[in-house]
Protein backbone atom coordinates (compact mmCIF):
# COMPACT_ATOMS: atom_id res chain seq x y z
CA UNK A 1 0.00 0.00 0.00
CA UNK A 2 2.97 2.33 0.88
CA UNK A 3 4.85 1.30 -2.40
CA UNK A 4 1.38 2.53 -4.36
CA UNK A 5 1.04 6.00 -2.72
CA UNK A 6 4.65 6.89 -3.46
CA UNK A 7 4.35 6.11 -7.04
CA UNK A 8 1.11 8.01 -7.07
CA UNK A 9 2.56 11.16 -5.20
CA UNK A 10 5.23 10.80 -7.57
CA UNK A 11 2.84 11.49 -10.69
CA UNK A 12 1.00 14.21 -8.91
CA UNK A 13 4.15 16.24 -8.37
CA UNK A 14 5.13 15.99 -11.74
CA UNK A 15 1.44 17.20 -13.28
CA UNK A 16 2.27 20.86 -13.65
CA UNK A 17 5.40 19.60 -16.23
CA UNK A 18 2.57 17.78 -18.08
CA UNK A 19 2.25 18.26 -21.92
CA UNK A 20 5.08 20.89 -22.10
CA UNK A 21 6.77 19.14 -25.04
CA UNK A 22 2.86 19.43 -26.81
CA UNK A 23 3.31 23.07 -26.28
CA UNK A 24 6.46 23.43 -27.85
CA UNK A 25 5.82 20.91 -30.59
CA UNK A 26 2.68 23.37 -31.41
CA UNK A 27 5.32 26.44 -31.06
CA UNK A 28 7.84 25.06 -33.32
CA UNK A 29 5.96 23.63 -35.91
CA UNK A 30 4.79 26.42 -38.12
CA UNK A 31 8.45 27.86 -38.30
CA UNK A 32 8.84 23.74 -39.30
CA UNK A 33 6.62 23.74 -41.68
CA UNK A 34 7.20 27.39 -43.40
CA UNK A 35 11.26 26.33 -43.32
CA UNK A 36 10.40 23.23 -45.35
CA UNK A 37 7.90 25.32 -47.65
CA UNK A 38 10.91 27.47 -48.31
CA UNK A 39 13.08 24.62 -49.26
CA UNK A 40 10.78 23.26 -51.53
CA UNK A 41 10.52 26.80 -53.24
CA UNK A 42 14.59 27.33 -53.16
CA UNK A 43 14.51 23.63 -55.23
CA UNK A 44 11.85 24.72 -57.75
CA UNK A 45 13.85 27.82 -58.46
CA UNK A 46 17.21 25.81 -59.19
CA UNK A 47 14.98 23.37 -61.24
CA UNK A 48 14.25 26.72 -63.56
CA UNK A 49 17.47 27.97 -63.22
CA UNK A 50 18.96 24.75 -65.20
CA UNK A 51 16.17 24.89 -67.43
CA UNK A 52 16.93 28.69 -68.36
CA UNK A 53 20.63 27.14 -68.69
CA UNK A 54 19.89 24.69 -71.22
CA UNK A 55 16.84 26.22 -73.72
CA UNK A 56 19.96 29.18 -73.83
CA UNK A 57 22.45 26.50 -74.90
CA UNK A 58 19.65 25.05 -77.29
CA UNK A 59 18.48 28.34 -78.46
CA UNK A 60 22.65 29.02 -79.49
CA UNK A 61 22.91 25.56 -81.45
CA UNK A 62 19.90 26.36 -83.28
CA UNK A 63 21.39 29.82 -84.01
CA UNK A 64 24.85 28.29 -85.31
CA UNK A 65 23.00 26.50 -87.49
CA UNK A 66 20.12 29.29 -88.94
CA UNK A 67 19.68 33.03 -88.96
CA UNK A 68 15.66 32.23 -88.56
CA UNK A 69 14.95 33.71 -84.78
CA UNK A 70 11.48 31.97 -84.69
CA UNK A 71 13.27 28.83 -84.84
CA UNK A 72 16.08 29.98 -82.54
CA UNK A 73 13.19 30.82 -80.06
CA UNK A 74 11.54 27.76 -80.92
CA UNK A 75 14.33 25.66 -80.19
CA UNK A 76 14.60 27.49 -76.81
CA UNK A 77 10.93 27.03 -75.78
CA UNK A 78 11.48 23.47 -76.60
CA UNK A 79 13.47 23.10 -73.41
CA UNK A 80 11.44 25.68 -71.38
CA UNK A 81 7.81 27.34 -72.26
CA UNK A 82 7.47 30.57 -71.78
CA UNK A 83 10.70 31.28 -72.06
CA UNK A 84 11.86 34.98 -73.90
CA UNK A 85 14.62 34.56 -76.29
CA UNK A 86 16.99 37.40 -77.60
CA UNK A 87 19.69 37.06 -80.24
CA UNK A 88 22.12 39.09 -79.20
CA UNK A 89 25.03 39.14 -81.53
CA UNK A 90 25.37 37.04 -84.36
CA UNK A 91 28.72 36.95 -86.84
CA UNK A 92 29.76 35.13 -89.72
CA UNK A 93 30.61 31.87 -90.26
CA UNK A 94 33.23 30.82 -87.82
CA UNK A 95 32.04 34.31 -85.85
CA UNK A 96 30.04 33.64 -82.24
CA UNK A 97 26.57 33.93 -81.77
CA UNK A 98 25.22 35.08 -78.74
CA UNK A 99 21.91 34.32 -77.57
CA UNK A 100 19.94 35.66 -74.32
CA UNK A 101 17.05 33.36 -72.51
CA UNK A 102 14.85 34.79 -70.02
CA UNK A 103 11.42 33.72 -68.37
CA UNK A 104 9.43 35.03 -65.22
CA UNK A 105 8.32 32.94 -62.75
CA UNK A 106 5.70 33.80 -60.00
CA UNK A 107 6.74 32.05 -56.52
CA UNK A 108 4.66 28.45 -57.03
CA UNK A 109 4.06 28.02 -52.89
CA UNK A 110 1.06 29.30 -51.19
CA UNK A 111 1.68 31.75 -48.66
CA UNK A 112 5.40 32.57 -50.30
CA UNK A 113 3.80 34.45 -53.18
CA UNK A 114 2.59 37.17 -50.77
CA UNK A 115 6.26 37.32 -48.61
CA UNK A 116 8.44 36.95 -51.72
CA UNK A 117 8.74 38.82 -54.89
CA UNK A 118 8.32 37.13 -58.32
CA UNK A 119 11.75 36.60 -59.96
CA UNK A 120 13.20 36.76 -63.58
CA UNK A 121 15.87 34.08 -64.68
CA UNK A 122 18.48 34.71 -66.98
CA UNK A 123 20.68 32.93 -69.25
CA UNK A 124 23.27 33.55 -71.78
CA UNK A 125 25.00 31.08 -74.29
CA UNK A 126 27.92 31.53 -76.76
CA UNK A 127 28.57 29.27 -79.82
CA UNK A 128 30.46 29.74 -83.35
CA UNK A 129 28.33 30.74 -86.34
CA UNK A 130 28.67 27.10 -88.51
CA UNK A 131 26.16 28.16 -91.59
CA UNK A 132 25.83 31.67 -92.91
Amino acid sequence: MRRHRNVRDARVRARPEHGQSTVELALLLPLLAASLVMVVQVALVGRDEILVVHAARDAAREAAVTADPARVAAAARRTLTGARVRIVRRGAVGQPVEVEVAVHRAIALPLLGAVLPDITLHARAVMRVERP
